[in-house]
């Protein structure tokens, strides 16, 4: 029955325009706006939906992955245009002070939109 689906995924912002300013301008996807006041963003063939939320929650876990060749790279990257990658320090997990988990699994480094929804960006 969904094999066949165009199946995406979906999740809450607290405010529509710095989304989109975020998604669009900082990091450079093509952004259109979707039915009720929603956003469509155009992730290389899919489509994640983005709707507003007056009494947004941002996730506790991770809501999109960015695979990119070099999580260093990307790091420089968005860090110049002004992203703030998250620092981790538990016994069994840390972070380098740019933000970048090297350890266990791929290299990859988090960072929140505007909404506070976590997002990344790992290393294929």
């Amino acid at each position: 029955m969904f094999r066949t689906s165009n199946a995406f995924a979906s999740f809450s912002v607290n405010d529509m325009a710095k989304a989109k300013e975020f998604y669009g301008e900082t990091l450079g996807l093509d952004v259109s706006s979707g039915p009720e006041g929603t956003l469509m963003l155009q992730l290389n063939g899919t489509k994640t939906l983005l709707y507003p939320k007056p009494n947004h929650q941002p996730a506790s876990f991770t809501v999109l992955n960015f695979p990119v060749p070099s999580v260093d790279q990307a790091v420089d990257t968005l860090t110049k245009r002004g992203v703030h990658f998250e620092i981790y320090n538990e016994p069994e997990f840390k972070t380098d002070a740019r933000g970048v988990f090297r350890g266990r699994g791929p290299v990859i480094a988090w960072f929140k939109d505007p909404a506070g929804n976590i997002l990344s960006v790992l290393e294929q």
